[in-house]
């Protein structure tokens, strides 16, 4: 039991070594503004590195990925439904297709689905 609590020390202290080293290396310590400005073929940039995203299209990606994952969900029900009880399988399955459908009628009542305003 000794031992054990030995070797728990020496890892932690050697895990804070080497975290402490690890900041004290990681630090930049010289800033140039042509080290921190874009590289464009060794000219001046025409236009900001820096686009704007669109807003709107992330949230329509998020709503896709919510939408997607419960498709992959809702396709076991099919597999599931010869051995499960037929009245279950309905009720649970209904259940969450309302559950899905009213996500969407959200989404639309709040205009989410709408590409241009």
């Amino acid at each position: 039991m000794f031992m054990m609590l030995i070797i728990a020390l020496i890892i932690t202290f050697i895990s804070i070594i080497m975290m402490m080293m690890a900041s004290i290396l990681s630090k930049k310590s010289f800033y140039d503004r042509e080290k921190n400005s874009p590289f464009e073929c060794g000219f001046d940039p025409k236009c900001s590195a820096r686009m704007t995203f669109s807003l709107h299209f992330f949230l329509i990606a998020i709503i896709f990925l919510i939408f997607d994952v419960e498709i992959a969900l809702i396709l076991p029900i099919i597999i599931i439904m010869k051995y499960s009880n037929l009245t279950i399988w309905v009720t649970t399955t209904l259940f969450f297709l309302l559950i899905l459908l009213i996500g969407l009628y959200h989404e639309w009542n709040q205009g989410a689905l709408e590409w241009t305003n």
